[in-house]
């Protein structure tokens, strides 16, 4: 590996990389997850925000130990973006390409879970009907691409935001 002080640090840079290695830890845990017969969006979406906490943190740590030990709000929320779009890019697509070519039948699985959760909820047939009649047409892999996408881009940048109110380490040197 070449010498940090040699590379070019951009936040960019330091963002792919840690969201490189966030979508592979986000893809074996979905595995895990899926593996194990537990339903990957019930409650263990905690786990995967830790996870990208973590990275964010690591991130932003690695900025400021290989530059010059600072770290604006606005490079940690740069670091921050490009992780959370990486992860999220490389996360949603192997969802689909899992969903949509791998496990055809997990959807099916996802839709049984709804349907027992609604009756444990004591929902009607005809509630339940009409809930997986609407439900259906945003049920697909094609969707669950399109949305995965946006919501980890939106909760991921939730979550950039408030670590790097923590992590920012500004120059006292520089005025505003």
């Amino acid at each position: 590996m070449e010498n940090p002080t040699t590379e070019t640090l951009s936040t960019r840079s330091i963002g792919v990389r840690y969201g490189l290695v966030l979508g592979v830890v986000s893809i074996v845990y979905f595995l895990i997850l899926t593996f194990s017969g537990l339903d990957p969006n019930a409650g263990w979406n905690w786990l995967g925000l830790v996870f990208s906490i973590v990275a964010i943190f690591l991130a932003h740590k690695y900025f400021k130990e290989n530059g010059d030990g600072f770290m604006t709000y606005g490079q940690g929320v740069g670091i921050g973006f490009w992780l959370t779009l990486v992860s999220s890019v490389i996360s949603v697509v192997f969802t689909y390409i899992y969903v949509k070519f791998v496990d055809t039948t997990y959807m099916d699985m996802i839709k049984e879970k709804q349907i027992e959760s609604m009756q444990e909820k004591g929902m009607t047939d005809e509630q339940i009907d009409q809930a997986m009649e609407f439900a259906a047409a945003f049920s697909t892999p094609e969707m669950i691409l399109i949305f995965g996408l946006l919501g980890g881009l939106f909760i991921g940048m939730i979550v950039v935001f408030i670590v790097t109110a923590i992590t920012k380490k500004q120059n006292p040197d520089m005025t505003i």
